[in-house]
């Protein structure tokens, strides 16, 4: 498996890490598993910013991952540069991620868009 391919594992991930993350600060306890979006919505502070980055998560990956598979099936991009975008494309979402929850709004715009150029490069390079 491509280091690529592990990149989408790993994005795949990380809305699932953001979900607990805002659990646990919201202080989530097992009653609220009856209801966990409701619980999410009363969320407030680093828990709602960490459960709408989640969600952006969530939006952007199927087009992070068929931006990747697509790359690799054509054939016609290097794999250091399939590689090298998908790795970018990850930092980009840990930044994305931290500067989320910190509320830091403008660097977190600023790097959503590093992870958009990411995947419109992986497209450009499978041309």
């Amino acid at each position: 498996m491509t280091l690529a391919y592990w990149c989408i594992f790993i994005a795949m991930l990380l809305p699932w890490i953001t979900a607990f993350y805002a659990r646990k600060i919201g202080g989530f306890i097992a009653d609220d598993n009856h209801r966990p979006r409701a619980f999410l919505a009363r969320a407030y502070d680093k828990a709602a910013r960490a459960d709408a980055a989640q969600q952006n998560g969530y939006e952007i990956f199927a087009p992070f991952a068929a931006a990747v598979i697509i790359a690799q099936a054509t054939g016609k991009a290097a794999q250091f540069t399939i590689n090298y975008w998908s790795v970018l494309f990850i930092l980009s979402r840990l930044g994305y991620l931290y500067c989320y929850i910190k509320d830091k709004p403008f660097a977190r715009s600023c790097i959503w868009g590093v992870g958009v150029v990411c995947i419109i490069s992986l497209y450009i390079a499978s041309i």
